[in-house]
């Protein structure tokens, strides 16, 4: 049995890049100790299989040295003390296939002479962030009272979606990578991320996180396109506030001038105030987290810290008592949020028309022969 010189080095910044303990694969891999510590060397196969259990490319482990990773674009999270600092593959996977789908369609709108969309880059952090949130509101074409008029947070969601994407931004929701439902992204680590770009901008919010929360993403993430390059980066932060900087802090307020408006806040307030929870009163009507709505109305003075806090801490200990899982919905369903209408459309269009081949279609979408011609016939789009 030939078995591979590797670096015990490399096998242990494989399995904590992956975030694993050793008890983690222990089972799996019953020798993993003896690797680790150089006294025995896996085989080829052990070291491929390895390589799979912990998401490393495996030409990774034959390098001299653990690679200094970092995330491809600005990385404006902060983290809780669980977390670590360096993004984990599932982020990074997730980046790197976003990046894919911008470039190709990018290059499509380019061959296709498609103008730059003015509205990317068009803000600047010393602009006032409730005045930019106010102009994303007019040029998604969201009126007064719009999501009162949505039933649920999840068709407010997608709602907002789909009006982000008539645009001309790709909007995808996905709480996986790709379609492996065994690799589910971490809340903990990120809420989403901006790829800004004047003719294939993109966000990408992660579906792991409540659809109240989703909303305040979308928005959030949607500030980001509005501030360019200057905005471009990973979103995600513990608790209710970003640490502060500059971008984040700016991306928050534009986004809940967006989603709750100050002027429509003020007209519902003493009708909210007078019920029970006025918090979850103004969040059912505009479709938002009870948690943003209240910080909303403490930061217009409508109510003091105390109040809001003191609903906070309880509202997240109910919160984390009564979470249950999802039950993962239709797979055709999902893939319009995972993908995006707006890019499916563009990519089936492409290989019907002979201009991409189906190979690469089948690598951008993730979805393989018979799902992709399913999908595309979804779409309404019938292949030969």
């Amino acid at each position: 049995m030939t078995r591979v010189a590797v670096n015990p080095e490399l096998l242990q910044w494989a399995r904590e890049r992956a975030w694993l303990a050793p008890g983690d694969l222990a089972k799996r891999f019953p020798k993993l100790a003896e690797w680790e510590s150089g006294a025995l060397r896996p085989t080829f196969k052990q070291l491929g299989d390895f390589a799979k259990a912990t998401h490393v490319p495996m030409g990774y482990l034959f390098l001299p040295a653990p690679p200094q990773e970092r995330s491809p674009i600005p990385d404006f999270r902060t983290l809780s003390a669980e977390i670590p600092e360096q993004p984990g593959p599932d982020l990074l996977d997730t980046i790197y296939a976003m990046q894919r789908r911008q470039a190709w369609l990018r290059e499509e709108r380019l061959e296709r002479e498609a103008q730059p969309l003015e509205f990317v880059g068009s803000a600047r952090l010393a602009d006032n962030p409730d005045a930019v949130g106010r102009e994303m509101r007019r040029v998604i074409g969201l009126g007064d009272g719009w999501a009162a008029g949505v039933r649920t947070w999840q068709d407010a969601v997608n709602a907002l979606r789909r009006a982000i994407e008539q645009i001309g931004i790709m909007a995808v929701i996905n709480g996986v990578v790709g379609n492996n439902t065994h690799r589910k992204l971490n809340v903990e680590e990120f809420r989403g991320f901006a790829l800004t770009d004047s003719y294939a901008p993109l966000i990408f919010v992660n579906g792991a996180d409540a659809k109240s929360a989703q909303m305040f993403t979308l928005a959030h993430e949607l500030a980001h396109i509005w501030l360019g390059a200057e905005g471009e980066g990973v979103s995600g932060f513990p608790g209710i506030f970003p640490d502060n900087g500059a971008v984040e802090t700016f991306c928050d307020r534009a986004a809940a001038e967006f989603l709750l408006p100050e002027q429509e806040l003020r007209a519902c307030w003493r009708e909210a105030s007078r019920t029970e929870q006025p918090f979850l009163t103004l969040a059912r009507q505009f479709k938002i987290s009870p948690i943003v709505a209240g910080r909303r109305a403490m930061d217009l003075r409508l109510v003091g810290r105390d109040e809001f806090f003191a609903f906070y801490h309880a509202y997240i200990r109910e919160e984390r008592r009564q979470k249950k899982p999802s039950d993962g919905g239709s797979f055709y369903n999902n893939q319009n949020a995972r993908l995006g209408k707006l890019f499916a459309t563009q990519v089936v269009r492409a290989a019907k028309e002979g201009r991409v081949g189906f190979q690469e279609a089948y690598n951008l979408t993730g979805l393989q022969g018979g799902a992709f011609q399913e999908y595309a016939r979804r779409l309404g789009l019938d292949l030969p």
